[in-house]
């Protein structure tokens, strides 16, 4: 003889007797849970791996500042700091490494090798960073708010002066003689997809001291 488990009028298992999981929604769930958790975890990495990787370039830049030589942050490093960018007003500080290629920027923000050199003072100095992590500040500067730059020889004050969207196709920063600095980072800063071709620009002239 089979036995049933008897069902309700509603077709529903009676309350303490109800119906055995099903396997293949147990598994999806279990595939869903794995699945949201690797993804904070890799969301939460990214700004974790920008903030270790502050420190460690903050030690090598002092050692830097030291000595005169260029220290790499860590043996395979195929960058060193070059500079140190702070905003008083926004709490900031920030190593700046040589190059704005991709992997100097997944580290900090980055000095454009084909400007001029960080602390000189003829020529304009472009650094980078991207807009969700080391630069994402630059959308709460304000127009004469004070960018200080630290190198090797001392430090330079520069002020806001402009804010300019651009498009990266069209537009070329190119090498002047104009004693200023420009920080340039993605747009918008709320964009989804990465690697779009608006540029957001920060232009500061240097404050005579």
């Amino acid at each position: 003889m089979i036995f049933r488990r008897a069902r309700s009028a509603s077709g529903m298992y009676p309350r303490g007797k109800e119906a055995p999981p099903n396997e293949l929604r147990c598994w999806l769930q279990r595939s869903l849970m794995v699945g949201s958790l690797a993804l904070a975890l890799h969301a939460s990495w990214l700004p974790a791996k920008a903030v270790l990787a502050q420190q460690l370039l903050a030690s090598s830049w002092e050692s830097s500042k030291h000595d005169g030589y260029p220290h790499r942050p860590w043996p395979w490093a195929d960058t060193h700091p070059v500079a140190r960018i702070e905003q008083p007003r926004l709490g900031i500080s920030q190593v700046v490494l040589a190059g704005d290629a991709g992997r100097p920027l997944a580290f900090g923000p980055g000095w454009a090798e084909s400007s001029a050199r960080p602390g000189s003072a003829a020529g304009t100095v472009v650094i980078s960073g991207h807009r969700d992590t080391h630069f994402a500040w630059l959308r709460d500067l304000r127009a004469g708010d004070i960018v200080r730059l630290e190198h090797g020889g001392g430090q330079r004050d520069y002020r806001v002066t402009a804010f300019d969207v651009v498009d990266s196709r069209r537009h070329r920063l190119s090498a002047t003689d104009h004693d200023q600095l420009v920080l340039v980072t993605c747009w918008p800063f709320d964009a989804t997809a990465p690697r779009g071709p608006m540029r957001y620009l920060v232009t500061l002239v240097a404050v005579e001291a």
